[in-house]
């Protein structure tokens, strides 16, 4: 959305998003917190409520300003 990310923000998914390899879906409004930036293809690494650690791709995501 075009706001900086930085280790330990939190965030919103703007998107619904299937987990692959599973039937689950984090669903849009989810709030994610503490995240962390790393290299490569999923640049996200957090844990989500209820769906435990996963990566996700910054542009599916909005940064939570307070």
């Amino acid at each position: 959305v075009g706001n900086v990310l930085e280790d330990g923000d939190t965030v919103t998914v703007i998107k619904d998003l299937k987990l692959r390899g599973t039937s689950q879906v984090v669903k849009v409004g989810t709030k994610v917190t503490n995240i962390r930036l790393v290299p490569g293809d999923h640049d996200i690494d957090c844990k989500v409520p209820g769906h435990g650690q996963i990566g996700l791709k910054s542009q599916f995501v909005k940064k939570v300003t307070k």
